[in-house]
């Protein structure tokens, strides 16, 4: 009888992957972006706290400069903004640009593809 040592290790290996742990998937790209990029002014959770930044929660659909309690810069109260995929995507590629005199101290993101991911995020936040 002859053996295959390369079937039989193929099936050993096989079968140890089988057994190891799995591993959490990474985030999604638009996640990632959010922690590198708004993390430290935003949070995201319904409910969750105002930080330098409001809570994003429900942000699509929302107009800007809308959330009670949050002191807004008066440019941006006034903006007249319904965020959506259009209106993210053109603050987060220059937020001074869009509404000039926010106060967010963040030149954007430049990369059409990371803004693109940090969008579709946004948009999938509940409220």
């Amino acid at each position: 009888m002859k053996t295959f040592p390369l079937a039989a290790a193929a099936l050993a290996a096989a079968g140890a992957l089988a057994a190891a742990p799995a591993f959490a998937a990474p985030p999604p790209a638009g996640a990632q972006v959010f922690a590198r990029s708004c993390a430290m002014c935003h949070t995201t959770n319904t409910g969750g706290a105002n930080k330098l930044g409001p809570n994003l929660a429900g942000v699509s659909g929302r107009k800007a400069g809308s959330i009670p309690g949050f002191r807004y810069s008066p440019a941006m109260a006034k903006a007249g903004v319904t965020w959506n995929a259009k209106t993210l995507d053109a603050f987060l590629a220059k937020p001074s640009g869009m509404v000039p005199g926010n106060r967010m101290g963040f030149a954007g993101v430049k990369d059409p593809a990371q803004r693109a991911a940090l969008v579709a995020y946004l948009a999938s936040l509940p409220k």
